[in-house]
């Protein structure tokens, strides 16, 4: 286990958790990624696909912000990386554009 520190990305509040060392990190955003499963730092989330970390909870070193955000592993499909999927509400339509 290696011990591993992610920035809020709302107010900057550094987080620590103890993970196996494989993990690889994609990304650590404010909403999780659309088609990822989110486990909690206490949980054994080295079989998720990411965790979901609560600013200010326990893994936080300060007060924080008290916002979820999400830690997310890089997954494989295939032998591909996976994206997140893009759903129509992503998507902006001006319907009154000519």
């Amino acid at each position: 286990m290696v011990a591993v520190t992610y920035h809020c990305p709302r107010c900057g509040s550094l987080a620590e958790l103890d993970r196996d060392a494989y993990l690889a990190d994609k990304c650590v955003t404010p909403h999780p990624l659309d088609g990822w499963e989110y486990a909690s730092p206490w949980e054994a989330y080295e079989d998720a696909e990411g965790v979901e970390i609560v600013c200010g909870a326990s893994e936080t070193r300060d007060e924080g912000c008290g916002e979820p955000y999400y830690l997310s592993f890089v997954q494989f499909d295939a032998g591909e990386e996976r994206q997140p999927h893009t759903s129509v509400t992503d998507a902006t339509f001006d319907f009154l554009r000519r």
